[in-house]
């Protein structure tokens, strides 16, 4: 199973990005999705998760700000980001809690490899 996020880049403070994260591989199905961030010298924090029936959990900072969702079908989570600070500026990584069949049936949680939010003028 792998994780492939995008979306990150470098915007103003104001502006908005939106992140993706696909999962791919031998999926039989997965449990909750969500978004870690991890700024220079600091620990990796949750940003927002979400379970497969939707119900979505936000770090205090970024309630009202950052809109977490998913596409079942394409095994996908999304982070709409708006209203971007300087303080967000992090690499943001996804990760997911994934069902697998083999050597039998379990859950691993799987991580992304991380995509670059630079929020700065």
């Amino acid at each position: 199973v792998q994780l492939q996020a995008s979306g990150g880049g470098l915007v103003q403070p104001g502006g908005s990005l939106r992140l993706s994260c696909a999962a791919s591989g031998s999926i039989v199905s997965i449990n909750d999705m969500g978004w870690y961030r991890q700024a220079p010298g600091n620990r990796r924090e949750l940003v927002a998760v979400i379970s497969s029936d939707g119900s979505t959990n936000y770090a205090d900072s970024m309630k009202g700000r950052f809109t977490i969702s998913r596409d079942n079908a394409k095994n996908t989570v999304y982070l709409q980001m708006d209203s971007l600070k300087a303080e967000d500026t992090a690499v943001y990584y996804c990760n997911a809690d994934v069902v697998v069949s083999s050597p039998y049936l379990h859950i691993n949680s799987y991580w992304g490899q991380g995509t670059l939010v630079t929020v700065s003028s």
